[in-house]
């Protein structure tokens, strides 16, 4: 029988239910991750994700890359959701502020949505999830180190990747895995022709 839509709500769903469960004007993060169990890892790499694609300050892919590597060992070392140290876990978000960040993003969230789905649900579970907590940490480190023009590249990869774990999304999983290989090897290349280019300078 086919999953119904209570069975299964999307993602976005679910996080604007963790949102709207809690009545108070500003919810302590712990709060807000711990009914989405294991897809609190999504979550969080929603929130990791997002600045790569604002005009901040330089360095931005340093500073969620760090986020997203902790998240990548956790996974990889098997917790069933993400642990943060207290004094994080207890910071809180504005409830107004998480809603009307929902709704910001909603125009990828909706195609990502209707491309996601529950699909080869064995790689979306143990032991695969060990993979996925080393390919997410491998997002991290290329997110952190400095090379132009790779933020919009590597933060897409992670939302998709958010929404893979948030949806049980086995088949798009695989896509994200190949796709970070291949990133790691043009990265790679581009290092390489970055300290030569350097080198002919110096």
């Amino acid at each position: 029988m086919r999953a119904t839509p209570d069975d299964h709500p999307r993602a976005t769903e679910l996080l604007r239910r963790a949102i709207e469960a809690h009545a108070g004007e500003r919810i302590p993060l712990d709060t807000l991750l711990q009914p989405l169990q294991r897809r609190a890892f999504g979550f969080l790499l929603i929130l990791l994700a997002v600045p790569n694609f604002m005009p901040v300050a330089i360095g931005i892919g340093g500073v969620m890359g760090v986020g997203v590597i902790a998240l990548g060992v956790q996974m990889a070392a098997g917790l069933e959701q993400p642990w943060l140290p207290r004094w994080l876990g207890r910071r809180t978000l504005s409830r107004a502020a998480l809603l009307r960040f929902l709704q910001r993003i909603a125009p990828a969230t909706r195609w990502l949505e209707r491309a996601c789905r529950p699909r080869l649900p064995g790689l979306t579970q143990r032991p695969l999830t060990v993979l996925s907590g080393v390919v997410m940490l491998v997002l991290g480190l290329l997110l952190a180190l400095p090379l132009p023009f790779t933020n919009y590249l590597f933060g897409g990869l992670l939302l998709a990747f958010a929404f893979a774990l948030i949806e049980r999304d086995g088949a798009l999983l695989l896509g994200i895995w190949l796709a970070t290989l291949a990133s790691l090897a043009a990265s790679a290349t581009l290092s390489r022709a970055l300290l030569e280019l350097l080198r002919s300078y110096f």
